[in-house]
């Protein structure tokens, strides 16, 4: 079913480099050093990064290389882009390696937290947004849900 957890396959962790490797090949990109500092940097977080995040998490990493990398891997198909409430974009690991999931953001301060759904609850709205989408005629493929409020210290 799209968007469910089992069309997804989570990459472990061994597997990240060889398959963002892979990806980056393919567009005829190399997994340079920059990048490979992004991706663990990615990899290790518990949620969307911005930009400054990834910078902390990194040694020897100029904005500027961070912003071209950052590029490159989402050309890749590697990272996906996270628009927030604020300034910063967010930056995460593509569903094909962490697997599927959602975000909750806030409207206050532009924090992203990752929330998984129960199978049961996913496999419903994936029905319902097929409903919705075939109404349109329109072919859904996968879906992605963005959850914005208030964050428990914003609040």
């Amino acid at each position: 079913m799209p968007g469910s957890k089992t069309e997804h396959q989570h990459v472990a962790a061994s597997d990240i480099a060889h398959h963002v490797a892979t990806k980056l090949a393919e567009i005829g990109q190399r997994f340079t050093s920059g990048r490979r500092a992004i991706v663990e940097s990615l990899s290790h977080a518990q949620r969307p990064l911005s930009i400054p995040e990834i910078l902390e998490h990194t040694t020897g990493l100029a904005q500027s290389s961070a912003y071209r990398n950052l590029t490159v891997l989402e050309n890749a198909g590697v990272v996906v882009r996270v628009i927030t409430t604020d300034e910063w974009a967010r930056f995460e690991l593509s569903e094909d390696i962490t697997g599927h999931h959602h975000h909750m953001v806030c409207s206050v301060c532009g924090s992203v937290d990752d929330v998984r759904i129960p199978d049961g609850i996913e496999e419903a709205l994936d029905a319902a947004l097929e409903r919705v989408a075939a109404k349109s005629g329109f072919k859904m493929a996968h879906h992605r849900l963005d959850v914005v409020g208030v964050c428990r210290a914003c609040r």
